[in-house]
């Protein structure tokens, strides 16, 4: 066993298949939360709808205000069998797609309506396809004919694609983009983030494009070069300000999902301290050195962050998060919070509670 198949190893935990939730919780809000204090290593159970209990009431609450596209896309070949292609991006006159099944250069493959492809090449699972209509036309045509996707683990879920779309969205979803949800924020409901601002709460918003990095596996060439898939950010100039201000004044920065973890790490400005961490220390072995500002200059881009256990984070103080795969960055990247070892003890936690987990399950809140 290698130092990366030991690492994935180290990240592994044993999930009874029944405690993969199918479905969210109606309402969003009544999921339950564990809430684990760094402080004074007391873990908590209780309701999300309960979450402002455990936030300082001058917290900075950030979300990722994404919307998930119906990136799926089911298309008949000319032999009449159907393949299923996910969207993956757009390149001049073409699409790259993640498809099934046997393509064929110049193959065409239909969608219900007529609206047709042709195969350009393969390479591997992806393939690039040259759409037989105006391209500026095809993510209208994505909206009326595709599927919302949902991660593997869950495709067998009961609810309709009317259904998904409305259940595998934030309610504060505004900015389409993402081929998944920043799950996190799935449990919200508005009527929480008013109970949350009439505490005194500042909720604040930042945009990460969810991509295909989310549904694969962790290969070993990112451990090694500790570099993961991309995917696109932009934080506006004004919620920089507020959250700079925010961060001078001392307020806790709480993130909404690993996504808006990356995002807020992604653009902080290392030439910009704000002093030390933490007036306290916290009980656990992690590195610590100095918080920093988020740069104007590095508020909209690309980000590749890797941040596992070791990781130093600058600019988020806590974190809520949902439950994630064995042997994921997203798994590594909470560890950044709380060290490898107190994190699989509260996953284990989890499991003997019979939490529900993964993009549909309960929540975890890191403070």
């Amino acid at each position: 066993m290698n130092d990366f198949e030991k690492t994935l190893a180290s990240y592994s935990y044993e999930l009874p298949s029944e405690l993969i939730a199918t479905t969210p919780a109606h309402p969003r809000d009544s999921a339950r939360l564990l809430i684990y204090n760094r402080k004074n290593d007391r873990v908590d159970l209780d309701t999300f709808h309960n979450i402002g209990t455990y936030l300082r009431k001058n917290a900075v609450l950030i979300l990722n205000d994404t919307k998930v596209f119906p990136a799926r896309m089911i298309l008949k070949k000319s032999t009449g069998g159907k393949i299923e292609a996910l969207y993956l991006s757009q390149q001049n006159d073409h699409i790259t797609v993640l498809a099934t099944g046997k393509l064929r250069p110049e193959e065409i493959l239909q969608w219900e309506d007529g609206h047709a492809f042709t195969v350009i090449k393969r390479n591997g699972k992806e393939a690039i396809l040259q759409p037989n209509f105006p391209l500026s036309t095809f993510l209208s045509l994505l909206e009326a004919h595709g599927h919302i996707p949902l991660p593997p683990y869950i495709e067998k879920s009961p609810l309709s694609e009317s259904d998904r779309r409305r259940e595998y969205q934030t309610v504060f979803a505004r900015d389409s983009g993402s081929i998944a949800a920043p799950t996190a924020g799935l449990h919200f409901t508005q009527e929480l983030l008013d109970v949350l601002r009439s505490q005194g709460i500042s909720i604040e918003y930042v945009t990460l494009h969810v991509h295909l990095g989310t549904f694969a596996p962790l290969e070993e060439d990112q451990w090694e070069k500790k570099k993961l898939h991309t995917e696109r950010y932009h934080i506006t100039a004004d919620t920089a300000e507020r959250l700079n201000a925010a961060k001078k004044e001392g307020r806790p920065i709480v993130a909404v999902g690993t996504t808006t973890v990356r995002t807020l790490e992604s653009a902080c400005d290392q030439n910009s301290p704000v002093g030390a961490w933490h007036a306290k220390p916290l009980r656990m072995p992690l590195k610590r050195s100095h918080a920093y500002l988020l740069s104007l200059q590095k508020l909209s881009g690309s980000t590749s962050l890797f941040l596992t256990e070791s990781s130093p984070l600058h600019f988020v103080d806590h974190v809520i998060t949902n439950f994630h795969l064995p042997g994921t960055s997203l798994l590594m990247l909470v560890a950044a919070f709380t060290g490898r070892e107190k994190l699989m003890e509260l996953y284990q936690k989890a499991v003997d509670e019979k939490m529900r987990f993964y993009s549909f399950g309960d929540g975890m809140l890191i403070v």
